[in-house]
């Protein structure tokens, strides 16, 4: 099979899958590879997923628990699986108790993850030297409880190595009630060459809040944000935008090259951004000197929804200069919304394909999951070739 076949398949097999289910007993797979599967009647919900690859080039995922059973305001759970294949099979390799909205990443070799304890709950970091076995605890600020005001919200996001440290995003939730239209977005980094379990060795930016009349006033709140470095050489934190209706829009908060400023210009920095109401990951491409997105794009079949909700979609994308933002494929997609989902994917290179743990909202063999929102499944999903993906944009039927 030729590389110009594979992305076809890739690109076609939402009919097939539609075709299986209303015409026969089959219940369809969701596309890729399964790591975990947790069924809509455990109370369980698969959120937050992440990716790395170690230095002996095994992959290694993760996904924590939200929903009616999982405890997520007391002390979350996150699962971490390994692959020693490359993705075709997956092992569960630990959990950990105290992880949420957690970003695995390799510095100088070792494995982190990082995120919050619980939802709301402090920013911790925990280390593996032995692939995601066995993990640090953050007991005190000398072993990864780096805050102690909690009310920290994040999702997945790259950890990014700038300017000689590294970048994590975080909001704040202030006053601490509701969601999104009180969040706070900010920016934590530390030398590279320090002890990232020690709270001392971190900075923390100023956090600042969005305003509901931006937007027009739909402007529902900022969340989710990426750390990435402009062509002209600065960080901002590139934030998901929740709005009632299109077009999706996303942020483009400034950060002073010192990490301890942010600013914002609602009438520049506001930005139309396909998929913008929904997490998405941005990472930089030298190779094609393009940024890269992967986002769940909203189908003109669906643009009377509430954005965030659709995310049957998940497309591929691309921009020059993190403001205008071009649409290359659609990677995975299903025609119904209510319980299909391809989001939250977390994503790398590696070489000419891209590699990424999605939370899956898809059928199974208990009815499906919970809602799209409310996925069932965390899959990973290889796309080759993506520099050489492009497909039409989705039109009106």
């Amino acid at each position: 099979m030729t590389n110009r076949i594979l992305p076809l398949l890739l690109l076609t097999f939402a009919p097939f899958l539609l075709k299986a289910d209303e015409g026969t007993n089959t219940i369809p797979k969701p596309p890729g590879v399964v790591i975990n599967h947790s069924p809509a009647s455990s109370g369980l919900y698969i959120g937050s997923p992440s990716i790395a690859v170690l230095t002996n080039g095994d992959y290694v995922a993760s996904h924590d628990f939200f929903g009616p059973q999982s405890k997520e305001e007391i002390k979350a759970r996150t699962l971490v699986f390994r692959s020693s294949d490359k993705g075709n099979t997956w092992k569960k390799a630990s959990e950990i108790h105290g992880a949420f909205w957690a970003s695995l990443f390799v510095h100088q070799g070792v494995l982190y993850i990082i995120g919050a304890e619980c939802q709301y709950g402090n920013i911790v970091i925990r280390r593996s030297m032995d692939g995601g076995e066995t993990w640090t605890e953050p007991i005190n600020d000398q072993n990864g409880l780096l805050t102690t005001n909690r009310q920290y919200h994040c999702a997945p996001m790259q950890v990014l190595e700038w300017n000689g440290r590294l970048w994590r995003p975080f909001e704040r939730r202030d006053p601490p009630e509701g969601w999104g239209s009180n969040y706070c977005a900010g920016i934590i980094s530390i030398p590279v060459n320090a002890d990232l379990l020690k709270a001392t060795n971190w900075m923390m930016s100023q956090f600042i809040p969005s305003n509901r009349s931006w937007n027009g006033g739909d402007m529902g709140g900022w969340l989710e944000g990426n750390a990435v470095v402009t062509r002209e050489g600065h960080m901002v934190d590139l934030l998901r935008v929740d709005t009632r209706k299109g077009p999706e829009k996303a942020a483009i908060v400034r950060v002073s090259d010192d990490g301890h400023t942010m600013t914002f210009d609602p009438t520049n920095d506001l930005i139309t951004f396909p998929g913008g109401s929904k997490k998405f990951l941005i990472r930089y491409d030298p190779a094609s000197e393009l940024y890269w997105v992967l986002a769940n794009i909203v189908i003109p079949k669906y643009k009377d929804e509430y954005p965030a909700h659709v995310r049957n979609t998940l497309a591929l994308l691309c921009s020059k200069d993190l403001r205008n933002w071009e649409f290359r494929a659609k990677l995975l997609s299903y025609p119904k919304m209510k319980k299909h989902g391809f989001q939250y994917p977390d994503w790398l290179f590696e070489g000419n394909d891209i590699i990424a743990a999605v939370r899956t909202g898809f059928d199974d063999a208990e009815g499906g999951a919970h809602t799209a929102h409310d996925a069932n499944y965390l899959t990973f999903q290889r796309f080759k070739n993506f520099r050489q993906l492009k497909t039409k944009a989705p039109s009106a039927p």
